[in-house]
C-alpha cells in the first residue's frame, strides 16, 4: 500500500491550517472561534462589517481543506466518512453566512450592502466549489449506491439521498465544460440578484409623499397620522405629514383615506417601484429570465419552472398551474361580486367614477363595515403588540407544551429585540432561542419572515444543538403614547410567521439538513398558515385581546363580527396572490428572448382573466420572492399548494376541537418535529389519514360548501 500521498497530503493541510495568513491577522473575529454566549448566540455587539469578508474568505479554506480530507479518505466510502462530514463542512462558514444572511434582509446598512457586493460573490463561490466538486461528487455516489448495503438508519439513508440528488441538481454530474458555464451562469445570476435587491430597497426608501394639509388626511387612524408627523420631522419638514411605501405608512392610506387622489399617489408609486431611473430591476428581470432558461437547458430540462417544480411536491409547472386555476378562476367570480358591492356604494354617494385598483381596500372597508358592522380602527385597540404576543405564545403552550421564557441579559442584533428561552413547560428543559424584530426601518427589506441563525442536529464535535430561530416583521410601530397596534392582517401574519419559528424550534431530526424547514418548498408553508387559524378563535381572542387603555377584553360583539367577515374579501386576496403565483409560473416558462418586462406582464394578465381593479400582489419589478434570489422562484405557487394542505388540515381540528391533545399531539409529532426525515406527503398523510383535499381550501375561502 502506497501511503506517501496520503501523508504529503496531510502535512499540507496542516501546514495550511497552521499558517493560514487570513486566520493569523484577525484572530480577534469573532466568527473565528466557537461562540461563548449561552445556547451559543452569536456576540452581534462584536461584530463589525469588517469582519464578514474576513471570516468568508477564512470559512472557504477551511471547507476547502475538509473536503479534500473527505476526497483523501482512503477508506470506501460510508456515511460517517463521507455524508456526516458534509453536514459539517466549516463551521467558520455556517457561523459567518447565517449572521451575514439575517443582516442581509433585516440589516442592511449603507456599509454592509457595500461589503455585501463582494461577500455574495464569495459565498456563490464556495457554493459552487462545494456543489461542483467531482471527486466528491463520485464519493457521495458511491454512497448513495450502496445505501441498502451499508447498515443506514431509515434516516440516514434519506440524507444520503438528498445530498446525491441535491448535488445532481446543482449540476454535479455535468462535464467540466458544462461545469465552467454553470459557474458563470451562477456568477452573473448572483450580481443580477444583488442589484434587483439593491435598485428595490433604493427605490423603496426614495419614494415618499409630503401632504400639506391636514384635511386631506381625513379618515386615516390618529395612529397613522402620528407615523406619518414623526416621519416628516425626522426629514426636517415639521408640521407637515410624510407617508412612505413601508406598509404601516402605505396600507393605513390604501385602506382609511377619503383623499382618492392620496390613495392614488401611494398605490401607484408602490405598484411602479424600481420601474425607471436609476433603480429600474427591467433590464435586470429580463437578464435574470434569459440565464435563467439557460440555465435549466444545461441541466437537462426544457424550461426554468420545469427544472425548480422537479425537486418538490408539485414534480411538474403543469401540476402547479392546475392547482392555481382551480383556485382562480372561483376567485375571480368572487372578486367581481366584491367589486359590484363597492361600486353601489360608490354610486350611492354620487361618486362619478368606477372602481380602480386604488379604491379596492377603501371601498372594501366601506363594505365591511355595511356588512358586518365592523370597523378595524376599533378592533386594533384590542391588538397591541405585546398581548397579540402573549396571545401567540399561549396557544403555542396549550398546543405543543412549551413556554417562553424572556433572556433579559441576551442580546439580538438591533436594541428593540427580545430574546427567549424556548423551555419544556413541564420539565424546564431548553428546546430554542427564539427572537423578535417587528418594526420597519430603513435597513430592512419589506415584509415578513422567519429564519435561524443555528440549525439543530448534529455537529462536528459530537454534540446535538438546539436551534436559534427569529421572525422579522414590519408592522405598525409605537407611536408617541400609543404602543404598537396591529391591524388584522398583522395579528394574522404573527401567527403566521410564529407557525414557521414553531418546525424550526420543535424539530428533533437528528441531522441539520434535514431538520426544522429545510423541507420541500411547497411543504414548508404548511405550518405557518395552518398556525393563522388560532389567531382569531373565540376561546383565543377572550384571552389575549385586550385594550390597550382600559383592559377591557373584546366584547362577544366583536369577535362575532370577527368570525362572520373571516371570509369577507377572500375574492380579492385569493386572486392576488394567485395571480402572482401564475405569473411567476409564467416567468419560470419562458427563454426570455426578445422578453419586455411590462408588455409581458399586461399580456398574461390579459391571457388568465385577471380583473383590472385587482393587480398581481407583486408586480415584477418588485417580486422579491422570484427575483432576489432563487428561493421562490417558480415557486411562489407553494403558499396556495400548501393552504390545500392546511385548510384539510384544520378540517381535522374543527372536527376534534382546536386544542383537542390527541390531534396536537400528532400533528406535532408528525408536521412539526418530523422537518424532512420523512417523504412530505407520507408525513401528511399519516397524520390526516388520506391524501390532501383541493375542496378543502375551497371549502375554507367560502368558495364552495
Amino acid at each position: 500500500m502506497n501511503v506517501k500521498p496520503i501523508i504529503a497530503a496531510a502535512a499540507i493541510l496542516l501546514l495550511g491550517a497552521t499558517q493560514n495568513p487570513i486566520m493569523a491577522q484577525t484572530q480577534d473575529n469573532p466568527f473565528l472561534k466557537p461562540y461563548t454566549a449561552k445556547y451559543e448566540i452569536p456576540p452581534f455587539s462584536e461584530i463589525k462589517t469588517s469582519d464578514f469578508i474576513p471570516a468568508i474568505k477564512a470559512g472557504i479554506e477551511e471547507m476547502k481543506q475538509n473536503i479534500d480530507n473527505i476526497i483523501r479518505n482512503r477508506a470506501t466510502p460510508d456515511f460517517d466518512n463521507t455524508i456526516l462530514p458534509l453536514e459539517n463542512v466549516s463551521p467558520i462558514l455556517e457561523r459567518v453566512s447565517s449572521v451575514f444572511y439575517t443582516y442581509d434582509g433585516a440589516l442592511s446598512t449603507d456599509e454592509f450592502a457595500a461589503m455585501a457586493e463582494e461577500a455574495i460573490p464569495l459565498l456563490n463561490q464556495a457554493s459552487n466549489e462545494l456543489n461542483l466538486n467531482e471527486l466528491l461528487f463520485q464519493r457521495i455516489k458511491s454512497v448513495y449506491d450502496n445505501r441498502d448495503r451499508q447498515g443506514m438508519t431509515d434516516v440516514q439513508k434519506r440524507l444520503t439521498e438528498k445530498y446525491y440528488r441535491e448535488f445532481a441538481e446543482q449540476g454535479a454530474a455535468l462535464t467540466p465544460e458544462k461545469k465552467a458555464e454553470l459557474v458563470k451562469i451562477n456568477d452573473e445570476l448572483a450580481a443580477l440578484f444583488i442589484r434587483f435587491n439593491k435598485n428595490l430597497l433604493t427605490a423603496t426608501n426614495n419614494f415618499f409623499v409630503t401632504v400639506y394639509d391636514e384635511a386631506d388626511l381625513a379618515g386615516l387612524p390618529e395612529s397613522s397620522k402620528a407615523i406619518a408627523a414623526e416621519e416628516a420631522k425626522a426629514r426636517g419638514l415639521d408640521g407637515l405629514w410624510v407617508f412612505t411605501l413601508h406598509g404601516p405608512s402605505r396600507l393605513p392610506v390604501l385602506q382609511y383615506a377619503d383623499n382618492r387622489g392620496l390613495r392614488e399617489a401611494i398605490y401607484k408609486g408602490y405598484t411602479t417601484l424600481a420601474s425607471f431611473g436609476d433603480t429600474n430591476n427591467y433590464p435586470v428581470i429580463e437578464q435574470i429570465v434569459k440565464l435563467r432558461a439557460k440555465k435549466a437547458k444545461l441541466m437537462g430540462f426544457d424550461t426554468f419552472a420545469q427544472m425548480m417544480t422537479s425537486r418538490v411536491m408539485a414534480k411538474t409547472p403543469e401540476n402547479a398551474e392546475n392547482l392555481l386555476l382551480q383556485v382562480f378562476e372561483p376567485a375571480v367570480e368572487r372578486s367581481r361580486e366584491e367589486v359590484a358591492d363597492m361600486q353601489a356604494i360608490v354610486d350611492s354617494e354620487g361618486g362619478d367614477f368606477k372602481i380602480a385598483p386604488w379604491d379596492y381596500y377603501y371601498y372594501a372597508g366601506k363594505v365591511k363595515k355595511q356588512k358586518y358592522d365592523i370597523d378595524e380602527n376599533e378592533v386594533r385597540q384590542y391588538f397591541s403588540l405585546d398581548n397579540v404576543l402573549k396571545g401567540l405564545f399561549l396557544a403555542a403552550e396549550r398546543l405543543y407544551g412549551i413556554k417562553m421564557v424572556e433572556m433579559p441579559d441576551a442580546k439580538g442584533y438591533m436594541d428593540q429585540m427580545t430574546v427567549y428561552d424556548v423551555v419544556d413547560a413541564k420539565t424546564g428543559e431548553h428546546i430554542s432561542v427564539f427572537m423578535t424584530d417587528f418594526f420597519p426601518r430603513a435597513s430592512k427589506r419589506q415584509g415578513a419572515w422567519m429564519e435561524q441563525m443555528q440549525s439543530a442536529g448534529l455537529y462536528g464535535d459530537g454534540s446535538m444543538k438546539r436551534p436559534i430561530v427569529y421572525n422579522v416583521g414590519n408592522f405598525t410601530p409605537p407611536a408617541g403614547d400609543t404602543p404598537a397596534l396591529l391591524t388584522i392582517d398583522e395579528v394574522e401574519t404573527t401567527f403566521h410567521e410564529f407557525g414557521h419559528a414553531l418546525q424550526g424550534m420543535l424539530t428533533k431530526a437528528p441531522y441539520k439538513s434535514l431538520a426544522g424547514t429545510n423541507v420541500d418548498r411547497d411543504y414548508v408553508e404548511l405550518s405557518s398558515q395552518f398556525n393563522e387559524h388560532f389567531a382569531f378563535l373565540p376561546e383565543m381572542l377572550r384571552e389575549y385581546a385586550k385594550h390597550y387603555k382600559t383592559g377591557e377584553t373584546i366584547p362577544d360583539e366583536l369577535i362575532r363580527k370577527l368570525n362572520a367577515s373571516s371570509k369577507f374579501n377572500q375574492g380579492f386576496m385569493t386572486t392576488e396572490l394567485a395571480g402572482a403565483a401564475l405569473l411567476d409560473l409564467a416567468w419560470g416558462a419562458t427563454d426570455g428572448e426578445g422578453v419586455d418586462v411590462p408588455s409581458f406582464e399586461a399580456a398574461y394578465a390579459k391571457k388568465i382573466g385577471m380583473p383590472e381593479e385587482i393587480t398581481f400582489r407583486y408586480r415584477s419589478p418588485y417580486f422579491k420572492h422570484i427575483f432576489g434570489d432563487d428561493g421562490y422562484a417558480s415557486g411562489y405557487y407553494t403558499y396556495l399548494w400548501s393552504q390545500v394542505l392546511e385548510a384539510d388540515a384544520w378540517e381535522l381540528f374543527e372536527k376534534n376541537g382546536p386544542f383537542d391533545a390527541k390531534t396536537a399531539a400528532s400533528y406535532k409529532k408528525n408536521i412539526l418535529e418530523s422537518g424532512d426525515t420523512e417523504d412530505a406527503m407520507v408525513l401528511f398523510e399519516r397524520f390526516r389519514g388520506h391524501k390532501p383535499d383541493a375542496h378543502a381550501l375551497l371549502r375554507l375561502r367560502g368558495f364552495e360548501k
